[in-house]
């Protein structure tokens, strides 16, 4: 890994960046983002990200030169407190992602390495993360494990 990639925390200034940023991330996720879809992202995420960022969003980046090369978001969330977590403090990994020519170059490591320190220091108790298969072994190398529960993951959409 090179030890000069620094991670940082995105700011406000970085507010363009990180739309491009999500709107590639959510392309190549997909594999397409309907013109309209793409268009209500791009017009409503900054406000999102004025509300959220840094107070229960944070955006840890690594830039090369003006361009952020590599990215992971932590959402912060307060529950009431439960056995499973005591303090009510969970995170949710969103958006851990690298432009092409920066793979396996060790940057999602170096800001998963920073993310969850500082997730330690917030005192989240457990983080969640979806795992695509070419995450997974990197997500397994910094702790994550299967999360098997007696629970069945669900969810619902207004359609």
């Amino acid at each position: 890994m090179d030890d000069t990639m620094k991670v940082e925390k995105a700011d406000i200034e970085d507010i363009d960046s990180l739309v491009e940023l999500r709107l590639d991330y959510l392309i190549e996720d997909n594999g397409t983002i309907d013109k309209n879809d793409a268009e209500i992202i791009r017009e409503a995420l900054p406000d999102y990200y004025r509300t959220h960022l840094n107070k229960d969003l944070f955006a840890y980046v690594i830039w090369e030169e003006k361009t952020i090369v590599s990215c992971a978001f932590l959402l912060v969330i307060e529950k009431p407190m439960s056995p499973a977590f005591i303090n009510g403090k969970t995170g949710t990994i969103l958006n851990v992602f690298t432009r092409e020519s920066y793979r396996r170059k060790g940057y999602a490591r170096k800001i998963m390495d920073v993310l969850l320190g500082e997730a330690k220091d917030m005192g989240l108790v457990t983080i969640d993360l979806k795992s695509t298969d070419e995450g997974y072994s990197l997500y397994r190398s910094v702790g994550f494990r299967d999360d098997h529960s007696k629970y069945h993951m669900m969810k619902w959409k207004n359609q």
